[in-house]
């Protein structure tokens, strides 16, 4: 049996939700939205991910024996509470974008319409996994857009929690990476996987040429070697001398990467091993990947600046409720006037609007009277629309969850970024990749 994610939460969506019980609101039919109200510093665009990760996390989130115990023992809420969340299944639905699309300021990512009590009880579960992951995809996009199609390798595990780096490592892929050097990612998601010997197995022999003669009779010439425990150019004459011309590949992890790289190519060359790759890490980011387009370089190892958004580590998404069930019966919108924290009222829905060389030149939000928006179809041919079902009373659409739905974003985001405009991808401050709009329905 599978772990509940029930407790991933704030214990104020418990306490709201008896307050809500004992006083009749829990039942109000009610509409949550999620969005960020800005991009970080410096960002054109951002990435969403985790949206599948969310919805696998919705089919544990049940309050067994374990939880209700836990609860009442901390006295968190009441008997009645506790009996209601015995029973608890999320039976509302869920619309957002497709995980892999880009995002702007505004932009409502994810819609979840329920009850107040079923809907309330998700909100720090979906902005906990939404706000890291599309943090690290998003740091992730402007890495393989600054490779220029040169492969990123994702290796961050070390230097994120563990169950963090599962994610990363699901996020980075999504945003264009080849490969993680994290096996339990790799066996949860389908995804490819990397690494072959860190410094420790060159400096547990007695000499370099040993361990990598070692390497290479494990692992066979095509594997990569890594040249610069002591002397780079020593390193890769030994490796070339174990390996012969087939060698894989060399890695560099110090130093003046884009001279290393030059110096290593020319010496590769020069001694016949003119298909070795060389693949460069060491605390990488996107500017420095982009500074190494002129090298020699086959491939990007990532770490640290992957794992942590690079320097945005959140993507400041909140949880808002947006409508709810008046006295009369009918979804009224609501909103907050908090100054620059405030939201926009109403249920919402979105598209794209495309120029006639499919380049994205709009973010349009629609709004008006909620009927008119839960039906709203794009009359224009070049509006694409943006919102996919993800839950339809409780039942999750599974093409989004596992690896299936890795791939599938995969996809998407490969087809959302090609959309945006020229100059968009660049690294450099500036505004958002394009302009959002409100078109209001009557």
């Amino acid at each position: 049996m599978r772990p509940s994610t029930s407790l991933l939460t704030d214990r104020y969506e418990l306490t709201m939700l008896q307050a809500a019980l004992a006083d009749g609101t829990a039942h109000r039919h009610c509409v949550f939205e999620v969005f960020s109200r800005r991009l970080p510093h410096g960002r054109r665009y951002g990435v969403l991910a985790g949206t599948g990760r969310v919805l696998e996390a919705l089919a544990d989130f049940r309050f067994g024996e374990d939880e209700l115990e836990f609860l009442s023992r901390h006295r968190v809420v009441d008997a009645p509470t506790l009996a209601w969340l015995e029973d608890y299944r999320f039976g509302g639905s869920i619309t957002g974008y497709a995980e892999g699309e880009v995002f702007l300021p505004g932009s409502p990512v994810m819609v979840v319409e329920g009850t107040f009590a079923e809907a309330l009880l998700l909100e720090t579960l979906v902005l906990s996994v939404l706000n890291y992951d599309s943090a690290v995809a998003s740091a992730a996009s402007r890495m393989t857009s600054a490779a220029v199609g040169r492969p990123c390798l994702e290796m961050g595990s070390r230097r994120a929690h563990e169950h963090a780096a599962v994610a990363a490592a699901r996020a980075a892929v999504i945003a264009g990476f080849a490969g993680t050097s994290n096996l339990e990612a790799g066996r949860r998601y389908d995804l490819p996987t990397i690494g072959t010997a860190a410094h420790s197995y060159t400096l547990v022999h007695d000499d370099e040429r040993t361990a990598f003669a070692s390497q290479v009779a494990a692992q066979g010439a095509g594997t990569t070697l890594l040249v610069d425990t002591f002397d780079v150019a020593q390193g890769v004459r030994n490796a070339v001398d174990v390996a012969g011309r087939d060698l894989g590949a060399v890695r560099l992890d110090s130093g003046d990467l884009l001279q290393l790289a030059q110096e290593v190519r020319e010496q590769l060359d020069g001694l016949g091993a003119t298909g070795t790759r060389i693949v460069v890490s060491s605390d990488l980011d996107e500017h420095a990947i982009a500074a190494l387009a002129v090298a020699p370089v086959d491939s990007y190892g990532v770490g640290t600046s992957v794992v942590t958004g690079s320097g945005a580590p959140t993507c400041g998404m909140v949880y808002k409720l947006v409508a709810r069930e008046g006295r009369d019966g009918t979804l009224e919108p609501v909103e907050k006037a908090s100054a620059r924290k405030g939201s926009v009222g109403g249920r919402k829905c979105a598209a794209r609007r495309l120029d006639s060389e499919g380049r994205a030149v709009e973010e349009v939000v629609v709004t008006g009277p909620d009927d008119a928006v839960a039906t709203w179809t794009p009359a224009e041919a070049e509006l694409r629309r943006l919102m996919v079902p993800l839950v339809a009373h409780g039942a999750v659409d599974t093409r989004w969850t596992g690896a299936v739905g890795v791939a599938n974003a995969v996809e998407r985001h490969q087809a959302s970024r090609a959309e945006l405009p020229r100059g968009a991808r660049r690294l450099s401050v500036g505004d958002p990749a394009i302009p959002t709009t409100v078109l209001r329905l009557t």
